[in-house]
């Protein structure tokens, strides 16, 4: 990646970074190859306004310089443009006379050129405002060999025939610049903010900027200045809405000032409607006027199910336009759209739900039903805020149970499950009919439990429902006590009631009912180490969620499937595919704001690449989820989001980072879906302080909780963890009884492992070694190797023992930052015993004796001897020394 300063960005008075150049590889290595061409006559940049053209071109100028070119440039302008030579005027030398152009153009040329004198390199700006004869001297010139020319040049502004004969070469190289895509942006903005961008932020920049250079600049100092923009513990953060600098209204107002008045209507109209039909668009204004706006790229078309609709070429236009307008002249732009919308006919559902959302941002109301269908084909879009805009336009008197629930879903969709609660209570009392009193139990108890982790209250308004429903109505409730059991840490329970959902969706006779009960079967499933039934459910749900959503009018956005699907895969040892799977819905969860399954599809995410030992990348995707779950007041996933980035940050070395999260999760309710993984944040902490019989301890005890619960997945994940940090020979029979009890790969291979650190067997360690490889255990993978190198190296096989070093280091490669005890000094654990080990891992990370002697509940003189014993064999004297081999030794591992 190039990254090379230019703009200085500036906030608060004082300049915080460079602007970079980034994602433009590609165009500088066809660059370079042009400029390695003796024959070439140039490097053309080609692209709309403000994709980053002038700051390519000037890069590649002061490379050309660097390698031995003369330096040269001038500005192309509108003004300039209508003087001849007015925008290379300086570069002629005095005394040339030009009233004769054939011998001028010659003396010109001789001057600048001669023997021995190196190419000049000319850097032309915005080459399209060129006038006709500077293009006829630079292309004789540039056939002389005596300048290489670089410039820019607006893909959206037509360019006379002077400029094009100057450009019709075939010995000028030439790049189209589009816009950055989000991932470009993602580069770019880490490297002025020094910092990540979460992942809402980043889709709100890419969104807002349309991958506009340009725009983006001014967005990032705008959200600086309005303080949108916070740098939060682990992530840059957006607070406020995006609204861009003075500066940059400037610059669209000045773009769109050149628009005829005659068409301007038509790009306000597209500001408050989003997009407009092309025959809508040409009873505003003329074709013509239609077809300007086209040409000057500041509408774009594209053909929606046989109508030619327009929208904006750029989201921004929308918001300087919309800022310039009165509310009299929206109004008046708002209801005469409704009147030719409905004087064509309402054809489509979309023309509904606009017709009414139109009038009532006009008005501030509308009739009741169409406002209740206007609302319903919203929540069918996921457009939270526009459901809720409609329903409370909605007269009290019009106010049912279903559009109550609809209202109430809504809020918890957004984060405001406390008022949803107060809502919901009272649409209780209203409920009659039994359909009505099973979709408020259903989905108050999905507001209480998932919104604030009320699992008591949760289940005591399911079974509070059950006397006044009958016998069919019963079984879907005990699906919705399934659906709060199984992420609270009961799956086998929760599994026993939802053996009778149904197989497919259409049969069941509640669909919001049936969608999250789904959603649960796989996690239990894959709980109870039934991973491939797991799997095969979690996809057959997951393709049927996606079906109804294309049908029902509001259910929860279809990804929410995915997330127990990742956990399945994960489980089952298919860990790549669960990582596509995540980063795939999670995409589209931010893209369509789906911000609550975004939630636990972060943290589901964040656990897969925990176990895949990617400590950084699980750092990142639980940051997320505690970045959503603060936001939306999602109280329920924060224990465990928050205890998965403190593991994360341990494993990492930031202590201080882990303790931080470890304190903060205690704050928020005990919700486990994972029962006693929340003990691995503190375990590590022990772990990378050396005390490591504490943190088998608090392992073990978390351990304890997850079989108790029957989460058999958690435990094994956590007596593995006790089996990485020295007591593998402690949980190698219960590791074994997981393996039976699972299928899949992963608790095999993690019983495997146990099995070769217990018996300290190189040929058992390789084995497991491959295995862990295989389904992308990296951490493991590395740890297994490198447990394999020590114990050839203990047997005299040095070769061997050095080619399973080298497979540590790759593997552990493929985990950036990651510390374990197990990779921290491979060499100094050869020639120590464990004990000896972990009392050197203490005081090597500063504890006293004392300290050392409290923790093991031994004596100080015996911890004293252990150290003699330690330095004796490592040819030492001091606990400074002792500190200084591990870093060393940590270092080079």
């Amino acid at each position: 990646m190039v990254i090379t300063g230019a703009i200085i960005i500036t906030h608060s008075g004082r300049a915080i970074d460079t602007w970079p150049l980034v994602g433009r590889d590609l165009e500088l290595s066809v660059f370079a190859q042009s400029l390695r061409d003796k024959r070439g006559h140039g490097f053309l940049v080609r692209g709309p306004a403000g994709v980053g053209k002038s700051r390519l071109a000037e890069e590649c100028w002061e490379r050309a310089l660097a390698e031995g070119f003369r330096g040269g440039r001038a500005v192309a302008t509108v003004a300039a443009g209508t003087v001849p030579l007015g925008a290379i005027a300086h570069l002629i030398p005095p005394g040339i006379d030009l009233s004769e152009p054939v011998s001028g153009f010659a003396a010109v040329s001789k001057a600048h050129g001669g023997p021995g004198q190196p190419q000049w390199a000319l850097l032309v700006d915005d080459l399209q405002w060129l006038d006709a004869t500077s293009a006829m001297l630079l292309k004789q010139l540039m056939d002389a060999g005596v300048i290489r020319l670089l410039a820019t040049l607006r893909s959206d502004v037509p360019v006379g025939d002077a400029v094009a004969g100057l450009i019709d070469d075939d010995a000028i190289s030439r790049v189209d610049l589009a816009e950055l895509t989000e991932e470009q942006i993602q580069d770019l903005l880490q490297g002025v903010l020094k910092g990540t961008l979460c992942p809402l932020a980043l889709h709100a920049f890419h969104t807002a900027s349309g991958g506009n250079v340009l725009y983006l600049r001014e967005l990032l100092l705008g959200a600086l200045a309005s303080g949108a923009l916070k740098e939060g513990p682990e992530a840059w953060e957006l607070k406020l809405a995006l609204k861009g600098t003075p500066l940059l209204t400037e610059l669209i107002g000045s773009r769109l000032a050149a628009v005829s008045p005659m068409a301007r209507p038509v790009l306000e109209l597209l500001a408050l409607c989003g997009s407009l039909s092309q025959v809508d668009a040409e009873q505003v204004a003329s074709p013509r006027h239609v077809s300007d706006l086209k040409s000057a790229g500041l509408v774009r078309t594209r053909l929606n199910h046989k109508r030619l609709t327009l929208s904006l070429a750029h989201p921004i236009y929308g918001v300087v336009l919309s800022s310039k307008m009165t509310a009299a002249r929206k109004r008046m732009l708002l209801l005469e759209q409704v009147e030719r919308v409905e004087a064509w006919g309402i054809r489509r559902s979309e023309d509904a739900l606009n017709v009414v959302s139109w009038r009532l941002a006009a008005t501030g109301t509308a009739d009741g039903r169409p406002l209740i269908q206007a609302a319903l084909l919203a929540g069918h879009a996921h457009d939270y805020s526009t459901v809720l805009d409609l329903l409370e336009a909605l007269p009290k008197d019009q106010r049912t149970v279903e559009t109550r629930l609809l209202y109430c879903a809504t809020l918890h969709e957004v984060g405001r499950s406390e008022e949803a609660e107060k809502i919901y209570a009272g649409v209780d009392d209203q409920a009659a009919a039994e359909p009505e009193i099973v979709a408020v139990a259903t989905a108050r108890a999905m507001n209480l439990f998932w919104g604030d982790g009320h699992i008591a209250e949760a289940l005591a308004i399911i079974e509070a429902a059950q006397p006044r429903v009958g016998p069919i109505n019963r079984s879907v409730l005990r699906f919705s006590e399934a659906t709060l059991l199984v992420p609270t840490g009961a799956p086998v329970k929760g599994l026993a009631l939802l053996e009778d959902l149904e197989t497919a969706v259409t049969q069941a006779p509640h669909v919001n009912t049936w969608i999250p009960a789904a959603m649960m079967k796989t996690a239990a499933l894959a709980a109870r180490g039934r991973t491939g039934e797991a799997v095969a459910w979690g996809q057959h749900a997951y393709a049927s969620h996606q079906r109804v959503s294309k049908q029902a009018t509001f259910v929860p956005h279809h990804t929410m499937q995915a997330n127990t699907l990742i956990i399945a895969l994960t489980e089952a040892g298919r860990i790549s595919e669960a990582r596509s799977l995540g980063e795939r819905s999670f995409e589209e969860m931010v893209t369509d704001g789906a911000q609550v399954p975004g939630v636990w599809g972060a943290l589901t995410l964040g656990r897969a690449e925990w176990v895949a030992g990617h400590p950084a990348a699980a750092r990142r995707w639980y940051a997320e989820s505690v970045t959503l779950a603060r936001a939306f007041l999602h109280h329920s996933a924060m224990r465990m989001a928050l205890a998965g980035l403190g593991a994360a940050a341990a494993l990492l070395g930031d202590s201080e980072a882990a303790l931080t999260a470890l304190e903060e999760s205690h704050g928020f309710p005990a919700v486990e879906s994972f029962p006693g993984e929340v003990s691995l944040c503190e375990a590590w902490l022990h772990a990378k302080a050396g005390r490591l019989t504490r943190a088998r301890a608090v392992l073990g005890d978390g351990a304890a909780i997850a079989r108790e619960s029957g989460q058999v997945s958690s435990e094994a994940l956590l007596l593995t963890d006790i089996a990485r940090l020295g007591g593998a020979r402690h949980v190698v029979d219960r590791l074994n009884d997981l393996a039976r009890q699972c299928d899949g790969a992963l608790a095999p291979a993690r019983a495997h492992l146990a099995a070769a650190l217990a018996a300290d067997d190189p040929g058992l360690l390789l084995q497991a070694t491959d295995e862990l490889h295989d389904i992308g255990a990296d951490l493991l993978e590395a740890e297994a190797a490198a447990a394999a190198a020590v114990a050839l190296r203990r047997i005299g096989s040095v070769q061997l023992a050095r080619a399973a070093a080298h497979r540590s280091a790759a593997a552990a490669a493929r985990c950036p930052g990651a510390w374990t005890p197990a990779l921290a000094s491979p060499k100094t654990a050869t020639a120590l015993t464990s004990r000896e080990y972990e009392i050197a891992l203490q005081a090597a990370a500063g504890a006293s004796s004392k300290d050392i002697a409290t923790t093991l509940e031994v004596s100080v003189r015996t911890i004293d001897n252990h150290l003699h014993r330690v330095y004796s064999k490592l040819g030492i004297t001091t606990r400074r020394e002792l500190a200084r081999i591990w870093v060393s030794e940590t270092t080079a591992s």
